[in-house]
Protein backbone atom coordinates (compact mmCIF):
# COMPACT_ATOMS: atom_id res chain seq x y z
CA UNK A 1 0.00 0.00 0.00
CA UNK A 2 1.38 3.43 -0.94
CA UNK A 3 2.14 5.80 1.91
CA UNK A 4 0.30 9.09 1.95
CA UNK A 5 2.23 12.37 1.96
CA UNK A 6 1.40 12.84 5.67
CA UNK A 7 2.67 9.35 6.55
CA UNK A 8 5.96 9.82 4.68
CA UNK A 9 6.85 13.12 6.40
CA UNK A 10 8.47 13.01 9.84
CA UNK A 11 6.24 14.34 12.60
CA UNK A 12 6.76 17.85 13.91
CA UNK A 13 7.75 16.42 17.31
CA UNK A 14 10.43 14.21 15.73
CA UNK A 15 11.83 17.15 13.76
CA UNK A 16 11.86 19.27 16.92
CA UNK A 17 13.68 16.54 18.84
CA UNK A 18 16.28 16.16 16.09
CA UNK A 19 16.76 19.90 15.71
CA UNK A 20 17.14 20.42 19.45
CA UNK A 21 19.43 17.43 19.94
CA UNK A 22 21.55 18.36 16.94
CA UNK A 23 22.06 21.91 18.18
CA UNK A 24 22.97 20.85 21.71
CA UNK A 25 25.02 17.76 20.78
CA UNK A 26 27.10 19.80 18.35
CA UNK A 27 27.64 22.72 20.74
CA UNK A 28 28.24 20.80 23.98
CA UNK A 29 29.03 17.18 23.19
CA UNK A 30 26.83 14.11 23.18
CA UNK A 31 27.60 12.50 26.54
CA UNK A 32 27.24 15.87 28.30
CA UNK A 33 23.58 16.14 27.29
CA UNK A 34 20.85 14.04 28.87
CA UNK A 35 17.53 12.96 27.43
CA UNK A 36 15.62 15.04 30.00
CA UNK A 37 17.18 18.26 28.73
CA UNK A 38 16.39 17.40 25.11
CA UNK A 39 12.77 16.59 26.04
CA UNK A 40 12.44 19.88 27.93
CA UNK A 41 14.01 22.06 25.24
CA UNK A 42 12.14 20.32 22.41
CA UNK A 43 8.90 20.78 24.38
CA UNK A 44 7.72 17.20 24.00
CA UNK A 45 6.66 14.59 26.51
CA UNK A 46 8.84 11.67 27.57
CA UNK A 47 6.33 9.32 25.89
CA UNK A 48 6.69 11.26 22.63
CA UNK A 49 10.46 11.03 22.82
CA UNK A 50 10.41 7.25 23.30
CA UNK A 51 7.77 6.80 20.59
CA UNK A 52 10.25 8.27 18.11
CA UNK A 53 13.54 7.07 19.62
CA UNK A 54 13.79 3.87 21.72
CA UNK A 55 16.88 5.36 23.42
CA UNK A 56 19.41 8.15 23.30
CA UNK A 57 21.74 6.20 21.00
CA UNK A 58 18.95 6.02 18.41
CA UNK A 59 18.62 9.80 18.60
CA UNK A 60 22.39 10.24 18.19
CA UNK A 61 22.40 7.99 15.12
CA UNK A 62 19.46 9.94 13.63
CA UNK A 63 21.29 13.22 14.33
CA UNK A 64 24.38 11.96 12.51
CA UNK A 65 22.30 10.59 9.63
CA UNK A 66 20.77 14.06 9.27
CA UNK A 67 24.24 15.62 9.19
CA UNK A 68 25.28 12.99 6.63
CA UNK A 69 22.31 13.81 4.39
CA UNK A 70 23.08 17.54 4.58
CA UNK A 71 26.69 16.96 3.51
CA UNK A 72 25.65 14.56 0.76
CA UNK A 73 23.27 17.24 -0.49
CA UNK A 74 26.08 19.82 -0.63
CA UNK A 75 28.39 17.41 -2.45
CA UNK A 76 25.62 16.30 -4.82
CA UNK A 77 25.01 19.95 -5.75
CA UNK A 78 28.69 20.19 -6.73
CA UNK A 79 28.63 16.91 -8.64
CA UNK A 80 25.54 17.85 -10.66
CA UNK A 81 26.89 21.30 -11.57
CA UNK A 82 28.81 19.79 -14.49
CA UNK A 83 32.21 21.08 -13.41
CA UNK A 84 35.44 19.46 -14.59
CA UNK A 85 36.64 17.01 -11.92
CA UNK A 86 39.48 19.25 -10.68
CA UNK A 87 37.07 22.16 -10.23
CA UNK A 88 34.58 19.85 -8.52
CA UNK A 89 37.24 18.85 -5.96
CA UNK A 90 37.98 22.54 -5.37
CA UNK A 91 34.24 23.27 -5.04
CA UNK A 92 33.84 20.53 -2.42
CA UNK A 93 36.79 22.06 -0.55
CA UNK A 94 35.21 25.54 -0.82
CA UNK A 95 31.99 24.16 0.68
CA UNK A 96 33.98 22.69 3.59
CA UNK A 97 35.76 26.04 4.08
CA UNK A 98 32.41 27.83 4.13
CA UNK A 99 31.28 25.56 6.95
CA UNK A 100 34.47 26.17 8.92
CA UNK A 101 33.97 29.94 8.64
CA UNK A 102 30.31 29.75 9.75
CA UNK A 103 29.27 31.11 13.18
CA UNK A 104 29.25 28.49 15.93
CA UNK A 105 31.59 26.12 14.10
CA UNK A 106 32.84 23.46 16.55
CA UNK A 107 34.64 20.99 14.32
CA UNK A 108 33.43 17.94 12.46
CA UNK A 109 30.25 16.47 13.96
CA UNK A 110 31.43 12.99 12.96
CA UNK A 111 34.93 13.25 14.43
CA UNK A 112 33.44 14.77 17.58
CA UNK A 113 30.97 11.89 17.86
CA UNK A 114 33.48 9.10 17.23
CA UNK A 115 35.72 10.54 19.96
CA UNK A 116 32.84 9.88 22.37
CA UNK A 117 32.01 6.45 20.94
CA UNK A 118 35.33 4.62 20.42
CA UNK A 119 33.82 1.10 20.31
CA UNK A 120 33.90 0.03 16.61
CA UNK A 121 30.81 -2.12 17.15
CA UNK A 122 28.65 0.71 18.50
CA UNK A 123 25.92 1.98 16.13
CA UNK A 124 27.16 5.58 16.50
CA UNK A 125 30.72 4.55 15.58
CA UNK A 126 29.43 2.56 12.60
CA UNK A 127 27.34 5.54 11.44
CA UNK A 128 30.45 7.74 11.51
CA UNK A 129 32.46 5.17 9.53
CA UNK A 130 29.70 4.81 6.92
CA UNK A 131 29.72 8.56 6.35
CA UNK A 132 33.50 8.70 6.10
CA UNK A 133 33.62 5.75 3.69
CA UNK A 134 31.08 7.45 1.44
CA UNK A 135 33.03 10.74 1.53
CA UNK A 136 36.37 9.05 0.76
CA UNK A 137 34.78 7.05 -2.08
CA UNK A 138 33.27 10.24 -3.53
CA UNK A 139 36.59 12.11 -3.46
CA UNK A 140 38.35 9.01 -4.84
CA UNK A 141 35.93 8.97 -7.80
CA UNK A 142 36.66 12.65 -8.51
CA UNK A 143 40.41 12.13 -8.24
CA UNK A 144 40.18 9.17 -10.63
CA UNK A 145 38.45 11.42 -13.15
CA UNK A 146 41.38 13.83 -12.95
CA UNK A 147 44.00 11.09 -13.16
CA UNK A 148 43.34 7.40 -12.57
CA UNK A 149 46.86 6.68 -11.34
CA UNK A 150 47.20 7.12 -7.56
CA UNK A 151 43.65 8.43 -7.18
CA UNK A 152 43.16 6.62 -3.88
CA UNK A 153 46.21 8.12 -2.12
CA UNK A 154 45.21 11.55 -3.45
CA UNK A 155 41.70 11.10 -2.04
CA UNK A 156 43.12 10.01 1.32
CA UNK A 157 45.36 13.09 1.28
CA UNK A 158 42.32 15.31 0.63
CA UNK A 159 40.42 13.75 3.55
CA UNK A 160 43.42 14.26 5.85
CA UNK A 161 43.64 17.92 4.77
CA UNK A 162 39.92 18.25 5.47
CA UNK A 163 40.19 16.59 8.89
CA UNK A 164 43.06 18.87 9.86
CA UNK A 165 41.18 21.98 8.74
CA UNK A 166 38.06 20.89 10.62
CA UNK A 167 40.05 20.31 13.81
CA UNK A 168 42.07 23.53 13.56
CA UNK A 169 39.13 25.64 12.36
CA UNK A 170 37.54 25.74 15.81
CA UNK A 171 40.86 26.37 17.61
CA UNK A 172 42.48 29.08 15.52
CA UNK A 173 41.50 31.84 13.11
CA UNK A 174 39.12 30.07 10.70
CA UNK A 175 39.94 32.46 7.87
CA UNK A 176 43.64 31.58 8.00
CA UNK A 177 42.86 27.88 8.42
CA UNK A 178 40.62 27.95 5.35
CA UNK A 179 43.24 29.77 3.29
CA UNK A 180 45.79 27.10 4.22
CA UNK A 181 43.31 24.28 3.52
CA UNK A 182 42.27 25.63 0.12
CA UNK A 183 45.90 26.26 -0.86
CA UNK A 184 46.70 22.67 0.14
CA UNK A 185 43.83 21.32 -1.95
CA UNK A 186 44.95 23.40 -4.95
CA UNK A 187 48.45 21.98 -4.65
CA UNK A 188 47.12 18.45 -4.25
CA UNK A 189 44.89 18.74 -7.33
CA UNK A 190 47.71 20.23 -9.45
CA UNK A 191 50.20 17.57 -8.35
CA UNK A 192 47.69 14.79 -8.93
CA UNK A 193 46.71 16.12 -12.37
CA UNK A 194 50.38 16.33 -13.40
CA UNK A 195 51.17 12.78 -12.26
CA UNK A 196 52.30 10.53 -15.09
CA UNK A 197 50.59 7.14 -15.25
CA UNK A 198 52.95 4.41 -14.08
Amino acid sequence: MARTETESRPSEARLRLLSTAGRIFYAEGIHAVGVDRIITEAQVTRATFYRHFPGKDDLVVAYLQGADQAIRGQVEAVLTAGLPAADAVRAVAASIAEGIRSPGFRGCAFLNAVAEYPDPGHPVHRTVLAHREWFLDTINTLMARIQQDSAEPAAQHFVMLRDGAMAAGCLFDPVLICETFLRGVDGLVETHAARRPS
